[in-house]
Formats: structure tokens, sequence, C-alpha cells
């Protein structure tokens, strides 16, 4: 479901987080799905439960799923106009656009590619 990289500076709680919303995003994950538990999830990844308490509670406080007490975790509809959120995801683009220009990709790759997931968007 999620996946985990021990190397990368964020946080594993900010990367289940991360991986949850692009899969809501990116409509892997629809509005109304069920969540795994913690106890699966903390399983399936292998890492302590409380972490995954962590990624739910701050997915839940800013709106991208809701618990419903003795049922589960939920999906919501992607929250909008989020600032923050989109300055951080900006901020990650960035990053990453830069490293790949670095390992020799060009513009016109980048924007190909960019192109490609814009039309993955609209289907």
């Amino acid at each position: 479901m999620v996946h985990l990289d021990y190397r990368d500076a964020r946080p594993i709680y900010v990367q289940i987080m991360d991986g949850l919303r692009q899969q809501i995003t990116s409509g892997v994950l629809r509005q109304g799905e069920k969540l795994p538990s913690v106890r699966e999830l903390a399983v399936e990844l292998s890492i302590n439960p409380n972490t995954i308490q962590r990624s739910y509670r701050q997915l839940e406080m800013e709106g991208w799923i809701a618990t419903v007490p003795g049922k589960g975790c939920f999906v919501c509809a992607i929250p909008s106009g989020n600032p923050k959120q989109e300055k951080r995801l900006l901020h990650q683009f960035d990053e990453a656009a830069r490293e790949l220009l670095k390992l020799g990709y060009t513009r016109q790759e980048l924007e190909k590619r960019l192109e490609q997931e814009e039309q993955s968007c609209l289907k």
C-alpha cells in the first residue's frame, strides 16, 4: 500500500501520510473506502502501530480521512484549498525536478512526463 524509504529524511509517519494523500488524490483510494486498521498497516509495514496512529490522526485533522468509532478509518473527499499542502507539494516537485535535471533529464523529457500525468488525471 505505502512505500517507506528508510534513507528518506522525512519521518516515517510523514512518509505514510504523503503516501496515503497521493493514493487519495490519484484515485487509488476513493471517497468512502475503508483504510486498513492501524494494526493491519503496522504489520504490513513492519512498524510500530503508534506511528500509523499518528499518521491517521494527522490526516483526520487535515480532513483527508474520518474515523468512525468501532468501524475504522475511511477516506474523505480531497480537502480543497489547503495552502500548506500546496506549498509542500510544490516544494517536493521543485526538489524532484532539480534532482532529475542534475541527473541529465532534459526539460522536454520532464514536460512530456508532466503532460502524461495530466492526461492520466483527466481520465
